[in-house]
């Protein structure tokens, strides 16, 4: 006889679909955050604006994300997704509109940090929403597809930036993608809600089930109850290795082959990044459904320390797209798993803001990162320290995984 889980699972899957579907379209909006180099570029050589301050825009833009999503998570356990990404849709309009009414670096930072904001408050609602419509066992698998969105969105996007700047400008690139970001994100936005609770399933505090929540579900906790737990910190700090590594890498690739084998054409394994960041977030999903988080994180983590401790000696192109290719899967492959981690660990209820939380180890990933490379490369003209130094914290995070046990009935890790 089918089960009830099943039988709900039946009974409201094409709407799961539906709205897995827009939120993986929403998502593939997100090619901004990976295009800014190609906007980079124009404006060192016609706005003549040194390196730094044209990379300024897009600090600004990463550290308000970051910190935006820890707010924008609780807003949606609270509002729900469609309010939120409605929102969402027209504050990363209107910041990409506003920038194409300037010239000045300190408007364009601001403007540019509005778009944060927008990407922030939809990034924070997909994840969450996606995952409430599918039973436990399905989940990394989902949790793969929704997140390999805005990984995708890089390798489409940068072409259409570029053919759109040598068409119609700066200030027109940024009206055009404004508008049309707000006119792709808010329609879909509408096709996005949470699934009902079912009264006749109770979760361990009491509270009605989502149709896919066992009796045995693990009582949903909030980010003040999250950040009681050892678990937290450890969570955190891995995300923030695993994710250092790969920005790390992804910052400086060009001119890591520039320097390690006199390779200028370096830019071409940025696409290929971007095709197998895509590929490691749904594989590693997919994977910790069969395998379990604990496992698949333990992979990845190795497979990121042998990497760097060998990229040193990648000296031609074809053993440097293999490194890519190895920082490509291991990056995507936190972007499903520590959510899952989040999620599998504190209940789904407050997953936006717990979730939000977690993810400032990315925030200060970004910022870290590239940093310790660019510190490598200036003063001793390499980056093999910087490879060393991640490599050691990498190796830290393999010990602490061993520290978290999974539990044998729900998956989850401690």
């Amino acid at each position: 006889m089918e089960s009830e889980l099943t039988h709900n699972y039946h009974k409201i899957k094409p709407r799961a679909w539906i709205i897995l579907a827009a939120a993986t379209g929403i998502n593939l909006t997100f090619g901004m955050n990976y295009s800014w180099s190609v906007f980079k570029k124009v404006l060192v050589a016609e706005w003549l604006w040194s390196n730094v301050d044209a990379a300024l825009p897009y600090t600004v833009y990463s550290t308000i994300f970051a910190l935006v999503m820890v707010f924008a998570g609780r807003l949606q356990d609270k509002l729900g997704p469609r309010i939120v990404v409605t929102l969402g849709s027209i504050f990363a309009g209107a910041g990409l509109i506003l920038c194409s009414f300037t010239s000045t670096l300190p408007f364009m930072a601001i403007t540019y940090g509005i778009t944060g904001i927008g990407y922030a408050l939809c990034f924070s609602s997909t994840i969450p929403v996606c995952i409430k419509w599918f039973p436990p066992e399905k989940r990394g698998l989902i949790m793969g597809i929704v997140v390999s969105g805005s990984a995708l969105a890089s390798a489409y996007f940068a072409p259409i930036v570029n053919a759109l700047l040598n068409n119609y400008g700066i200030h027109n690139t940024f009206l055009i993608l404004g508008i049309s970001v707000f006119l792709i994100m808010a329609p879909m936005a509408q096709f996005l809600s949470n699934p009902p609770s079912d009264p006749k399933t109770k979760t361990a505090a009491g509270q009605p089930a989502q149709p896919h929540e066992s009796k045995n579900a693990i009582k949903d906790v909030d980010w003040r109850g999250m950040i009681k737990t050892r678990l937290f910190y450890k969570i955190w700090f891995m995300y923030f290795v695993t994710a250092s590594a790969g920005l790390m890498i992804i910052g400086h690739i060009a001119t890591i082959a520039q320097t390690q084998a006199n390779w200028e054409n370096g830019f071409y394994l940025i696409s290929l990044f971007a095709i197998f960041n895509t590929g490691g977030r749904m594989i590693a999903g997919f994977l910790s459904d069969k395998f379990g988080r604990v496992k698949i994180l333990m992979a990845v983590f190795i497979l990121q320390t042998a990497n760097l401790l060998l990229f040193g000696g990648y000296n031609t192109p074809g053993l440097l797209a293999l490194g890519t290719v190895v920082t490509a899967i291991s990056y995507g492959a936190a972007f499903a798993l520590f959510p899952l981690a989040t999620a599998d660990n504190y209940g789904l209820k407050n997953l936006g803001g717990n979730y939000g939380l977690v993810f400032t180890a990315w925030g200060l990933a970004g910022l870290l990162g590239p940093v310790i490379a660019g510190v490598s490369a200036d003063m001793t003209g390499s980056y093999v320290y910087a490879y060393l130094i991640s490599a050691a914290a990498l190796f830290g995070a393999i010990i602490l995984a061993l520290t978290v046990k999974p539990q044998a009935k729900t998956g989850r890790i401690s």
